[in-house]
């Protein structure tokens, strides 16, 4: 025969019970997040040095059919639109240099930046994202990257 408490624990489980497996969840979809948040900021990193490697080689063939890269004023616009201001390339590709004829922007909804000649590639050109800051300088995820850091460093 039972009793009347072991026929009130077989209906359901106590407020307690609930509540600690309602904590359990709780800490660890916060260490499960907090380890997601932490790998989508490194995928925008990745992200980022992949895009400048792309607008690299766009700039490479740019520089291979006219003879230089574009200036400064030009900027990287010169890759999805013929120049018109000087010195004007004398064997621009139609259809631009990006596929789309559109520039990306970088991971965090900000424009690459573009100096030529570069204040780091002296012979060449500086392109750069600030990074999730949207600034200069910065470290981790807000560290600048560019097309003058190694892949190892920030």
């Amino acid at each position: 025969m039972q009793t009347p408490t072991s026929v009130q624990r077989k209906r359901g489980f106590t407020l307690i019970e609930i509540m600690a497996v309602v904590l359990i969840i709780g800490m660890l979809s916060g260490i499960v997040g907090f380890a997601v948040f932490q790998q989508v900021e490194k995928a925008r990193v990745v992200t980022a040095r992949a895009q400048v490697d792309r607008l690299e080689s766009s700039l490479e063939l740019y520089n291979m059919d006219n003879g230089r890269f574009p200036t400064s004023e030009q900027g990287l616009a010169a890759l999805i639109s013929e120049p018109s201001a000087a010195p004007e390339p004398p064997n621009y590709q139609p259809g631009g240099y990006i596929k789309g004829g559109q520039l990306p922007l970088d991971p965090w909804g900000n424009e690459f930046q573009y100096e030529s000649p570069g204040s780091n590639n002296q012979r060449s050109y500086d392109l750069w994202s600030f990074g999730k800051d949207g600034t200069a300088g910065g470290d981790e995820a807000n560290a600048d990257i560019g097309n003058w850091h190694d892949e190892d460093s920030g």
